[in-house]
């Protein structure tokens, strides 16, 4: 018996498929809030610098600054600097602003400022608007 094309996804599977498609964002995430914070730090972002800090190899830096090209969130020319392009800006400050979000709210329950920043780095990817605007609310009604 043929099976239909009309499944209605289970929460398990909607849940899966946005676990997914939010782990493909990730990598760029993390790239371009490093490369702004580089920029802000150092005055640029060289591959090495990115390299070193994020614990990859060039050549897994050298690809991913190409795929981040291809989405328009960088510049960059051969053996220069790297820059952000307005879009680019902008998911750095929303990756850099939900961060922030959730490591405050972490530190609101009693977890260490250093536990909660390193947890933040993974959580941040993944939660939802409707989970960071509770967050934001629960931070506001503390005072």
């Amino acid at each position: 018996m043929a099976r239909s094309a009309n499944i209605t996804p289970t929460p398990h599977q909607i849940s899966l498929q946005r676990t997914r498609a939010e782990n493909a964002q990730e990598t760029a995430q993390d790239y371009v809030e490093m490369i702004a914070e580089l920029i802000a730090t150092t005055g640029e972002a060289r591959v090495t610098d990115l390299a070193g800090r994020l614990g990859v190899t060039h050549v897994t830096v050298n690809r991913t600054i190409q795929r981040l090209r291809r989405l328009g969130l960088v510049t960059a020319l051969p053996y220069r600097a790297i820059f952000l392009t307005d879009a680019g800006r902008k998911l750095s400050e929303e990756s850099r602003h939900r961060h922030e979000l959730v490591a405050n709210f972490l530190c609101s329950l009693g977890v260490p400022s250093v536990i909660a920043h390193a947890d933040a780095e993974g959580m941040e990817h993944h939660v939802s608007k409707e989970t960071l605007a509770a967050f934001a609310k629960h931070l506001k009604n503390r005072g």
